[in-house]
């Protein structure tokens, strides 16, 4: 049976490290923490888990921390986590099993990290990670931030997911590190302007968004899920300026990478329903609720848009060119994913209403 060590870098976590650690703690056989700086009780929590707690001083760079932690590794294989990471029952089982099984040929496991939730707990993105890795092959991260590892060798997909379980946000920590690295002369990769431009587009400065995400899709380097997830964005920033014909193109140029995604349609259909052109509006949500959902590609995936979205928008449609029967029909399959969300409870009103009426 393989051993474990798990690697974590951390600042100001006492609300959530022993959560972590309590989800994986009787699997693991080596708890490795690096603390870049807490004030808070962050080291006293990790002390009653393990001895190898070490202080790094913090340099703008996750990167450089995380081959730190790795650097302290002594087990056979590498797992890592955030604080505010947990294995839900299931999933430890599932890990448990796997340490047994796992053939030692084996260089890199890939697990599903379910990232974003509503306020009902139903996941809205996820996509998968290197999780597990083989400590011999000398994996490193890169990047100062939305760090990555090149990692290659026999790789093992799994159904093991890791929950994201965030507390508290950031929300320009990310934006400022990429802005530091254009302050100092860095030559942004493809990659590094594919996260500036969403980090640009989260806080809503928009056109910053628009010219580095075009930057990205023009350098012609981009992975084929990243290029797609940039036309995504970059279609909701055009939509945001109003810019309807650049919006248009954008979905279009998607195509150019993989087949439609259901993301794609969806904003397609918001393209066509912003012009009140609903019956183009209604092909390309009901074209959505038609694809198959790809949960074994690494790329993000936002689960809205493969149910709930198209469903509730098709009633939206539907009503809008007076067909009641068909409203009614495509707002009881958004209840079907979302059945307490006030819009397809008010809609459910107004469209018995018309019906009743008619």
């Amino acid at each position: 049976m393989i051993t474990i060590s798990l690697c974590m870098i951390v600042k100001n976590e006492e609300d959530t490290l022993a959560r972590c650690l309590i989800s994986v703690r009787d699997i693991i056989d080596e708890i490795i923490i690096i603390d870049t700086g807490s004030t808070d009780k962050t080291k006293e929590i990790a002390g009653l888990f393990t001895t190898h707690i070490y202080d790094f001083e913090w340099v703008n760079d996750f990167s450089v921390a995380r081959n730190f932690s790795f650097s302290k590794a002594t087990k056979d294989y590498i797992l890592w986590l955030d604080a505010d990471d947990i294995l839900m029952d299931a999933d430890r089982m599932k890990l448990k099993k796997l340490k047994e099984t796992l053939d030692p040929s084996v260089d890199v496991v890939m697990m599903n990290y379910n990232y974003a939730f509503d306020d009902k707990g139903n996941v809205l993105l996820s996509h998968y990670r290197e999780r597990l890795l083989k400590r011999s092959k000398n994996f490193r991260w890169n990047d100062p931030i939305h760090e990555f590892i090149s990692f290659g060798g026999k790789i093992l997909n799994t159904d093991i997911t890791i929950t994201h379980k965030k507390t508290h946000a950031n929300n320009r920590r990310n934006l400022v590190i990429l802005e530091n690295m254009l302050a100092q002369g860095k030559e942004f990769s493809p990659r590094n302007m594919f996260y500036y431009a969403r980090e640009k587009f989260n806080v809503g400065e928009y056109e910053d968004a628009i010219e580095y995400f075009n930057k990205h899709l023009d350098s012609e380097k981009g992975l084929p899920e990243d290029n797609i997830t940039s036309c995504i964005y970059l279609a909701k920033a055009y939509r945001a300026k109003k810019d309807r014909k650049n919006m248009l193109k954008t979905l279009l140029r998607s195509f150019e990478y993989d087949i439609p995604k259901a993301e794609v349609c969806c904003l397609l259909g918001y393209y066509y329903k912003d012009g009140e052109d609903y019956t183009r509006a209604i092909f390309w949500f009901d074209l959505a609720t038609k694809l198959e959902k790809t949960e074994n590609k690494w790329g993000p995936l936002l689960h809205e848009y493969w149910g709930f979205v198209p469903c509730f928008e098709l009633g939206v449609c539907y009503i809008k060119l007076g067909n009641i029967d068909e409203a009614i029909k495509y707002n009881n399959k958004a209840a079907e994913y979302k059945p307490d969300h006030p819009s397809v409870l008010q809609n459910k009103q107004l469209f018995e209403s018309a019906r009743l009426k008619k």
